[in-house]
């Protein structure tokens, strides 16, 4: 049946065919990001990141809690430096990224029962990397006291446990929710992955409609659907469509599936808020490529709304902790959205009616292409007008 919808789309695939590079730069840039995370995440965390120890004691007690620190999985010790000097030109230079000092006496004010101080120091610039050396050197600082405690006391004749009340008096556990493993790969790929996805989906819609205008042939794809602008842009958008459902549906399939992330709702739900992502992202690009007709100013707009996503959509700082003026502007991102339906089918295994008003929600977002599709006729009136005035 010869629609207004499917002479559309076979214009629209006939482009594709004529100029597929496009598709595929925007296709490959997805799959680079996804094989990049996949890669560098592969082992869940980075480890044996290089630190330091500036030993100025020399004494037995030094060298084997540097060798202890050495033993952990998550560092490993790079050098052993005789002054601090030395220990922090090697940092500035990113060789290391922490170290710890152990002065002058430290060993002999054990024994004479006075406290001498650790100092450990950490390159914060590095967040990821600086975060993780902190913990580990932290931890094993807190366990060298406690096993230096425990030789104390035994000398004072007291029983381990005893000893075990004074060094540790309240035992806690620490139970990680959704992500126990601190598996890095989880956390980063489940959320950057569709952001990724929702900013290409954004900006290539916005350039396949402001490309109509820059090839002066807007009136010739609204002719192709008699001039209804609703046909005009879902007929064009199909293809992508099915195209982006398909990339983000396969990276779920590999992410939820061989690569073992935990995924303890249903299945069809996370389809259901890939699908409604996917559609999302693409009625906000045709929002803005239809009300602005100025094509750079169109892909402006697109790039900025799309990069302050990554910030406001909670993926990297807490949306509850921001101003309110920001805490209510996140809410005009689907991606938003998305993570709010992620953490309730993925992590917590939650099912419809928890989810169902953020769907509700992208299913608002998604009609938003049927809000723009009226401006398109509009411009093609006023740039008639134009050419006959």
């Amino acid at each position: 049946m010869d629609t207004n919808i499917t002479r559309v789309l076979r214009r629209e695939l006939l482009r594709i065919r004529q100029h597929s590079r496009y598709l595929i730069l925007m296709s490959l840039g997805f799959i680079f990001v996804f094989v990049f995370f996949a890669t560098m995440t592969h082992n869940g965390q980075p480890t044996k990141l290089p630190v330091a120890v500036v030993d100025m004691d020399g004494s037995y007690l030094s060298r084997r809690l540097c060798h202890e620190i050495n033993a952990t999985q998550g560092v490993e010790v790079a050098a052993v430096y005789n002054n601090h000097n030395e220990a922090r030109r090697a940092m500035q230079r990113g060789q290391i990224f922490a170290f710890y000092e152990f002065p002058s006496g430290t060993y002999n004010d054990l024994l004479q029962f006075r406290s001498p101080h650790f100092v450990l120091y950490v390159n914060s610039a590095y967040m990821l990397a600086g975060t993780l050396s902190y913990k580990q050197l932290a931890t094993m600082g807190m366990l060298a006291t406690g096993a230096v405690q425990r030789e104390v006391y035994r000398k004072k004749g007291f029983n381990d446990d005893q000893i075990m009340g004074l060094i540790q008096p309240v035992e806690y556990d620490t139970r990680t929710i959704g992500n126990p493993w601190i598996n890095y790969g989880n956390y980063l790929m489940t959320t950057l992955i569709p952001a990724v996805l929702a900013f290409i989906i954004v900006m290539h819609t916005i350039y396949i409609i402001a490309r109509e205008r820059q090839q002066k042939s807007l009136r010739r794809w609204l002719a192709s659907a008699k001039y209804n602008p609703y046909a005009a842009l879902i007929g064009k958008l199909l293809p992508y469509t099915a195209w982006y459902l398909l990339l983000g549906l396969l990276a779920n399939l590999i992410m939820f599936g061989p690569m073992g992330f935990p995924l303890k709702g249903s299945w069809l739900l996370m389809v259901l808020n890939t699908i409604l992502l996917v559609t999302a992202a693409q009625s906000v690009g045709g929002f803005i490529a239809s009300c602005i007709p100025d094509a750079p100013l169109s892909m402006s707009v697109g790039a900025i709304y799309s990069a302050v996503s990554f910030s406001l959509s909670g993926f990297s700082f807490p949306v509850d902790s921001m101003p309110r003026i920001f805490t209510a502007v996140s809410w005009i991102y689907p991606i938003r959205h998305y993570y709010l339906n992620f953490c309730d089918i993925a992590i917590f295994g939650n099912a419809m009616e928890h989810c169902w008003p953020r769907f509700m929600t992208l299913i608002a977002f998604a009609l938003l292409l049927f809000v723009g599709a009226p401006f398109l006729t509009w411009q093609l009136k006023i740039s008639k007008q134009k050419a006959t005035a």
